[in-house]
């Protein structure tokens, strides 16, 4: 006997007791009844027991037969993942993927990519959504999205591709005129400026290199629901803002807009790729995430420079 297992053998008689039926289960592997029957008889004298009972009008599975058929059955899916896999892998990527972005993320650092992910993927088609709101990628049939976000939605499958910091900024002018706040409960003597979409709440949180915590509520005159918004008001001097680094640092590099209170941190959260499942990702979701992981894993933006 060989002592390769007989894979053949397993992979009919799983769908036999699937099906319930020779036929139907030749039928569906496009193969003859007695091929399938063969198979099964030399699975039987292999394993040393009847799998099936047959008459001329009914087929029953045997307690052996029972206690093998959903072993059979995994072994018979798992060759069927493993095939599909390797099929995509032999292809080129290629479909269409609806993919969500937020706004100010997505013009910035995203369409500047599109031209790259056209060239590499000329079959991949891609409906871009840009919105700083949070879309739920089930119930409205997106694909994938880009996240910026302190914890990945726990509902969804994140692969983290950086670390994403938040600033707290002014103007030199602004500052110059009312003074640098030393600690975040100065903040209330000031004008903040706010983000409508933030992940958790209104409330800014503060950690010390120390330990200590704070938390401010923002009073200003201003919330958006872009942070790009944000910009005019504060480069004319007149508030402070939270502002992800990815925005933040083209204007901390020249001078245009500085951190406030050194030695108190922001939340550090991360830019991730999410997608509804895990289960029977297509390539052309598999090739989108590697495409983002390798140009988006290590970027530019970082402040200061590393």
């Amino acid at each position: 006997m060989s002592k390769l297992p007989d894979f053949e053998g397993l992979a009919m008689f799983a769908k036999v007791a699937e099906e319930g039926s020779f036929a139907a289960a030749a039928r569906l592997m496009g193969v003859s009844v007695p091929t399938v029957s063969r198979a099964v008889a030399r699975l039987e004298e292999r394993l040393g027991g009847r799998l099936f009972n047959r008459t001329s009008r009914q087929l029953a599975l045997t307690e052996f037969g029972i206690s093998m058929a959903a072993r059979a059955g995994e072994v018979y899916r798992q060759a069927e993942e493993v095939e599909s896999a390797a099929r995509e892998l032999s292809v080129q990527p290629r479909g269409h993927v609806r993919l969500a972005v937020p706004m100010a993320f997505g013009l910035r650092w995203v369409a500047p990519l599109l031209p790259k992910l056209i060239q590499q993927y000329p079959e991949l088609t891609v409906d871009l959504h840009l919105s700083d709101a949070s879309v739920d990628l089930i119930a409205e049939g997106f694909d994938a999205a880009l996240r910026i976000a302190t914890l990945p939605d726990s509902s969804l499958v994140a692969r983290r591709l950086c670390g994403v910091t938040q600033y707290l900024v002014a103007a030199p002018a602004y500052l110059d005129a009312k003074g640098r706040p030393t600690h975040p409960q100065e903040l209330s003597e000031h004008p903040c400026l706010s983000y409508a979409y933030r992940a958790r709440s209104q409330v800014w949180r503060f950690t010390h290199d120390n330990g200590d915590a704070q938390d401010v509520t923002p009073n200003g005159p201003l919330r958006v629901t872009n942070s790009d918004a944000l910009l005019p008001v504060l480069l004319e001097g007149l508030a402070i803002a939270e502002l992800p680094e990815f925005i933040a640092s083209e204007y901390l590099a020249d001078g245009r807009l500085e951190v406030l209170l050194p030695g108190w941190n922001m939340a550090t959260g991360g830019l991730y790729f999410v997608t509804p499942s895990a289960r029977s990702r297509p390539m052309k979701i598999k090739a989108l995430s590697d495409f983002f992981a390798e140009h988006l894993s290590q970027p530019t933006w970082r402040w200061p420079a590393r």
